[in-house]
């Protein structure tokens, strides 16, 4: 079991990590820092640059945690909450990736609230420091606020769609 859970939270948490770094950076193929502006502008989202700055270093941070085993139920928390976000965007293509879909979001979200649930196993950061167990409550607060959190970030920085043409247009634009 341990080496299965070090198998998927290095998969993940890597992934994670690496989807930050693109939203930030040349690097992965990512279109830097003002692509990944850019990419949070077009999905509707306020904020601009500090949204893509907080969306890459929470993917970042997240994913290494994840990957290491460290502060688990935290990490999947934010991996959950992030990707709940991402998954909100493509919400509207339908579940299957084929059609940028929300798949890849909600198979990211389920890992990360699996390993919140399950912990880390015996080769990870947080076996070594002592704290695995954690508590079932922590665990089950990280699932719930993660992807509440997420929902609740999509409501505070997503504006309304507007329609081309209108003064409401024109005022997005600028």
């Amino acid at each position: 079991m341990d080496t299965g859970l070090l198998v998927l939270r290095l998969v993940t948490g890597l992934l994670v990590a690496g989807h930050g770094v693109q939203k930030v950076s040349f690097r992965l193929g990512g279109s830097g820092l003002a692509g990944g502006t850019e990419e949070f502008r077009r999905d509707g989202f306020r904020g601009g640059r500090f949204t893509a700055l907080a969306a890459g270093a929470g993917q970042i941070g997240a994913g290494l945690f994840l990957a290491a085993g460290l502060l688990t139920p935290a990490a999947a928390m934010v991996a959950m909450g992030v990707m709940t976000v991402a998954g909100t965007v493509k919400l509207p293509h339908g579940l299957w990736v084929q059609h940028d879909g929300y798949e890849y979001p909600l198979v990211l979200v389920t890992v990360a609230a699996a390993l919140a649930l399950t912990g880390p196993g015996r080769w990870s950061v947080d076996h070594v420091l002592g704290p695995t167990p954690w508590p079932l409550w922590v665990s089950v607060a990280a699932v719930v606020v993660g992807p509440a959190g997420g929902l609740l970030t999509r409501a505070l920085l997503h504006r309304p769609s507007v329609v081309e043409g209108t003064p409401e247009h024109a005022q997005a634009a600028d």
